[in-house]
């Protein structure tokens, strides 16, 4: 099966954790011999960030332990006609110019014979309804959306059963525990400080948490100003800067444990979809505790996969009983690796996408090449 994918970025994961998702589920249909085929657009906002900040050492970090992927960088205005032929499956990711959206999808009206769909891994169907709702997608085949109440957004729009959830998950080639246990001491959280959405949280929920347990705070990611470095200066925090993602699980294997603290805005308003960090620290056998988020969808257990930390208090309570209680880091690490390794893979995701186009195209033409 051909696979052609129009994306952000496969290059950078500068502030586009979807990156993380979308190499692991490609090279999972690559290993199942689908021939994949990857577009992204010249000046994509989070390469240029991560070459401005990092230069080409940078980009090639990230990719670097992926030697299977590879994309084409296309120039504005860019005609993707000749790089659907012969395309029998076509994922259009939302970052991309309405322009080129709209192209794709005529493509397809016009006698495209391959199955066209969009994905959507963003709130800006909440956010921002009346941008999202001037992308063309009448030639689309369907949607995919990474949480229940994204794909909620879409049916009332219309799509009714032709928008499928299709979550993030862990590329477990990659996150995976330590073949050998070392020393482990303190805390880490890897995120983006973003535009202050969720800087009160951090607060209550990471820094104070950790400095009043008596537990060192490594953090990593990018987007951290002026103010963001002073406040974890004032707690004891020691800022690391950016991440290739590729390392993160060696990061994780020389600490304790690791808190996930959900943006404000996914906690209100899009209740039932974690961070890909959620799946890929899970993954990689650490102990997790969490900021207060539904898990509407029953993706894990709370209180097995990973602690859940209903006020600043209790998030206290929980980070030192892990400190104090080796048993209960191995058990909640264990629990939580098991529930990923069980449902939420990029393999299982990968075998969802062709659940979804085998529904929508029939089973014609749907077996890997070779």
């Amino acid at each position: 099966m051909r696979i052609v994918v129009f994306t952000h970025s496969l290059r950078s994961c500068w502030n586009h954790g979807n990156a993380h998702f979308l190499r692991g589920t490609l090279r999972e249909l690559i290993a199942l011999g689908h021939d994949v085929a990857v577009h992204e657009p010249a000046g994509a906002w989070s390469l240029a960030n991560l070459v401005a900040d990092h230069g080409e050492a940078g980009a090639a970090a990230s990719l670097g332990p992926y030697p299977e992927l590879s994309s084409r960088i296309d120039p504005p205005g860019f005609d993707p006609a000749e790089a659907l032929d012969g395309a029998d499956l076509v994922l259009v990711h939302e970052w991309n110019e309405p322009a080129l959206v709209a192209r794709i999808g005529a493509l397809r009206k016009a006698g495209g014979r391959f199955t066209l769909l969009f994905h959507d891994t963003h709130h800006r169907a909440v956010s921002e309804p009346a941008a999202m709702r001037a992308y063309d997608l009448s030639g689309y085949d369907g949607v995919l959306a990474f949480g229940e109440t994204l794909a909620a957004v879409y049916r009332g729009w219309g799509w009714g059963s032709c928008v499928f959830v299709w979550h993030e998950a862990a590329d477990t080639r990659l996150f995976r525990p330590p073949a050998q246990e070392t020393g482990r001491a303190g805390l880490v959280w890897i995120g983006n400080w973003g535009d202050g959405e969720r800087s009160a949280e951090l607060e209550s929920f990471l820094f104070r948490p950790a400095r009043d347990a008596g537990l060192s705070l490594d953090v990593w990611g990018v987007r951290y100003p002026d103010e963001a470095r002073a406040a974890l200066d004032r707690y004891g925090a020691r800022y690391r800067g950016w991440l290739p993602n590729a390392r993160a699980p060696e990061v994780f294997a020389r600490h304790l444990a690791t808190i996930h603290v959900p943006r404000r805005f996914y906690v209100e308003a899009l209740p039932g979809i974690p961070t890909i960090r959620v799946f890929e620290a899970l993954a990689c056998g650490i102990p997790l505790v969490s900021a207060p988020w539904r898990d509407s969808e029953g993706l894990f257990t709370p209180g097995r996969d990973f602690l859940m930390a209903g006020d600043e208090a209790a998030m206290g309570r929980h980070l030192r009983a892990l400190r104090d209680d080796p048993a209960l880091r191995a058990e909640i690490a264990a629990h939580g690796l098991a529930t990923i390794r069980a449902r939420h893979t990029c393999a299982h995701r990968a075998a969802e996408l062709m659940a979804v186009a085998e529904r929508l195209a029939g089973p014609l033409s749907l077996k890997a090449a070779g």
